[in-house]
Order: structure tokens, then sequence, then C-alpha cells
């Protein structure tokens, strides 16, 4: 390990230590035995675990100097695009690169600013003009006293409830495809070419209009209703489009928000180097 990236000790038995390249994404929980306040970041080229300790994990694109390389081959990623720090007690991201680094929600973080992590999971994303995403995971574990009594050897939840069927998770990404590409101010994409997205992914099935809105509706309907409840999925009798367009995007909002759509379902697309 690279002695200058940050003060590495022993607490509790765990060790700082880069991620096992089997971990596909960290929405899907994190290493149970991680204590109280670890980090993980993850890219696709590389993650990094640190416990709750006085450290500093750099993410950029220069991939023999830092924790997690991101973004290796394009040019308009900084060297050291940014630094995760603890003080011992709190996790912070700052902007070490030229261009923002977002997160969903949030005003884009500029350079030389830094603000506190939340406990869980967050994505990020560094949009480059080329135009390329390039996606940051960061799961921070979260205090036992607000997992409802579970204890350490409880298994990982996902934070997901929203169960989405492979037909609905195709066209609720072609839907949702400017917010996973992070594009500026994202809107649900049209019908008409919600429809075409879905036809070309998948030939064998006749997609149109009516049926990915019947499918869309559907899910809003579903979604709305339950265990947890989304707000604001459907319309009041005689509003018509374009709060269907509002609609959608808060239908939209609460999956990414609770990780149930996730970058990484652009392959369904065919969008394979989205995430590099």
């Amino acid at each position: 390990m690279l002695g200058r990236k940050g003060t590495v000790m022993e607490t509790r038995g765990f060790i700082p230590h880069a991620l096992s390249t089997s971990i596909t994404s960290l929405a899907d929980g994190v290493p149970e035995e991680a204590p109280v306040g670890t980090i993980f970041v993850k890219s696709a080229q590389g993650g990094f675990a640190v416990d709750l300790r006085k450290f500093t994990l750099h993410f950029g694109r220069s991939t023999l100097d830092v924790h997690v390389p991101v973004g290796a081959r394009d040019q308009y990623v900084s060297r050291l695009h940014g630094v995760f720090a603890c003080d011992g007690t709190q996790w912070w991201l700052r902007n070490e690169g030229r261009l923002p680094i977002q997160m969903l929600g949030e005003e884009p973080l500029l350079r030389g600013h830094e603000m506190p992590m939340p406990a869980g999971y967050t994505p990020l994303t560094i949009e480059t003009p080329r135009p390329r995403s390039h996606w940051i995971e960061v799961h921070i574990i979260a205090s036992s006293s607000t997992d409802d009594g579970a204890d350490s050897q409880s298994a990982t939840v996902r934070s997901d409830v929203y169960d989405l069927s492979p037909p609905e998770r195709l066209v609720i990404t072609a839907l949702a495809q400017r917010y996973l590409r992070q594009e500026p101010y994202p809107q649900p994409v049209a019908w008409k070419q919600v429809a075409d997205d879905v036809s070309r992914a998948d030939p064998q099935r006749k997609w149109s209009v009516k049926s990915v809105e019947h499918t869309i509706a559907g899910v809003r309907k579903r979604l709305s209703g339950g265990r947890r409840p989304i707000p604001g999925l459907l319309r009041e009798d005689g509003i018509g489009e374009p709060v269907g367009n509002t609609l959608n995007h808060n239908l939209i909002q609460a999956l990414l928000k609770d990780a149930t759509l996730l970058p990484e379902d652009l392959h369904l697309l065919g969008e394979e180097e989205v995430f590099g």
C-alpha cells in the first residue's frame, strides 16, 4: 500500500484494503464484518474500503497514485479528482479536480469544495464533455441504532423494496436513460423514443407507444400503494400531460434514490461503455 495516501493503522481488526473484483455493485450490500463508519468506494476500474479512522482516500485518473481509479483513459478526468477524508469521526468528500462531482438531488460539488458524506449508499458521477459518465459508488456503514434491532451478524438488507419484472426494468431504463447518464437537468424520454429503444433491445416482443405507456402506468399504480408507497405517482381526474411527465419524473427519482434503478441497467439498452 502506498503510505503517502493515508495513515494506515489496524483498528478493531479491520485492515484497509482493495475491494474484490467479484463485487459488482455496492448497492447489493457490503461485507457484514465491516465496523460502523467503514467507507466502501467503487468505480468501474476498482474499489477500496477503510474503516472510520484518520485517513485520506484518493480517486482519479492516475491509476498508480490513487486508491480508486476513475476514468483511467479519459483526460477530462483529473489525475487526482477527489478525496474522501476522515478525521476519525466523519467522512467528507472534497473535489480536487477540474470537473464538478455530481450527487443525485444535490448541487454539483465544485473544485475546492467539500461536503459531509451521508451513511448508506450514495452514487456519484463525473460528467465529461465527450460526453461520458464516470460513476463512483460509495457505501458507508450506518450506526446499528438505525437498523431496527439488527446486530452485526444479521444479513445485509438491500435498500430497494420495489421489485420490477424484466420487461418493466427494460422500459423504465429506457424512460430514465438521461438520469442514468447524469445528463444536466434530465427529463423522462418521450414515449416514442422509449418504444423505439425498447424494441431494438427486445426485438422478440412487439413494443408500441401504448404498450410502454401501459407498462409504466402499471408500475406507477402498483408502487403508489403497498408497504412503502411512493407519493406523487398518480394524477387526479381531469389532469393529463404534462403532469404525467412529472409523475414519471417522481417515479424515476424514487427508484434512483432507493437503488432499485442503477446505472448498470443501461446495459439493457446496449450501452456497455457508459461506466468506463
